[in-house]
């Protein structure tokens, strides 16, 4: 598998790993398990570089951004998040397919943002110029790291699928999830509804992922939730960075509450749904599916 643009320095680490053999090392067992452990780590950390990244410049900067700088805040954290996209462009670490469909969650992470606001469900508490309609630029940017990530960890890992829905239904899902964003304020909250469609187009589907040297495999239905649950653990630290509060959050920052869980599970299916535009939703061939299935079925037979 060819990284974005190319032989980046990472994919050359990566093929190293991958390469190499842990029977000349002597691991077995436990130390094989542990190897594929930090080895699918260092691929995650590698995968949400860009929302690790802004994520640690919110509370670097909440912490040690000097209370009298000429430049907001909010203003310096939008030009930094702009230059980490560049940066990801310049080093061939996103391609330009996948940088323009980004753009568009961007886009539509703003003009759902400015709604939001504006309907009083969270605030921007700090200064800033570079804003529309009370919302910072950088606002945007936290919605393209969750499409930056599934992107970039649907190439490194290879992700096969079968029983993937017709593509009109996942669309379709999509349409619903954005409309019901803005409509529940004014009429039903359709949520549930949104869940159960969801459990329905997806619930056969599964995901098939390459760690180490084979593939694995588990309910995309799982995969969708074990996603949300990182975003909504980030979401706790940026709020703590006063990124943007909540109501309640304006006196002291408290933690997120566990229903902002099915919010993320659902905006992360449109980012998902938009990535599915640029990276092929591929099926496993007959040997990704026979490897994964002795995989599987090792535990039984020890």
């Amino acid at each position: 598998m060819v990284e974005a643009g190319g032989a980046s320095r990472f994919q050359q680490i990566r093929q190293r790993l991958e390469a190499f053999d842990p029977g000349a090392k002597g691991l077995r067992g436990w130390r094989l398990w542990l190897y594929e452990f930090l080895l699918f780590g260092f691929k995650q950390g590698w995968a949400c570089l860009f929302g690790g990244l802004l994520l640690a410049l919110l509370l670097a900067t909440h912490l040690f951004y000097p209370d009298d700088a000429p430049l907001a805040r909010y203003d310096f954290l939008t030009l930094a998040a702009l230059g980490i996209q560049i940066g990801m462009l310049a080093f061939r670490l996103e391609t330009w397919d996948e940088a323009k469909v980004i753009l568009i969650f961007h886009v539509v992470g703003t003009v759902m943002e400015v709604f939001k606001t504006y309907a009083g469900s969270w605030v921007y508490p700090e200064a800033s110029l570079l804003r529309i309609a009370g919302v910072p630029l950088f606002s945007g940017f936290m919605y393209a790291s969750v499409g930056s990530y599934i992107a970039r960890v649907w190439r490194i890992f290879d992700f096969r699928y079968t029983h993937y829905p017709p593509v009109w239904t996942t669309w379709l899902l999509a349409g619903a999830i954005y409309a019901n964003f803005f409509l529940h304020h004014f009429w039903i909250d359709l949520r549930w509804l949104l869940f159960a469609a969801t459990a329905l187009i997806f619930w056969r589907t599964r995901i098939y992922f390459r760690n180490f040297r084979e593939h694995r495999w588990m309910p995309l239905l799982l995969g969708f939730g074990l996603v949300a649950l990182f975003i909504w653990l980030a979401e706790n630290i940026a709020t703590f960075a006063n990124a943007w509060n909540y109501p309640g959050q304006e006196a002291g920052w408290q933690p997120v509450g566990p229903e902002k869980l099915g919010s993320w599970f659902l905006l992360m299916l449109i980012s998902f749904v938009l990535v599915a535009l640029v990276q092929p939703v591929r099926r496993p061939d007959k040997s990704v599916r026979r490897n994964a299935k002795s995989i599987a079925e090792q535990p039984a037979r020890a």
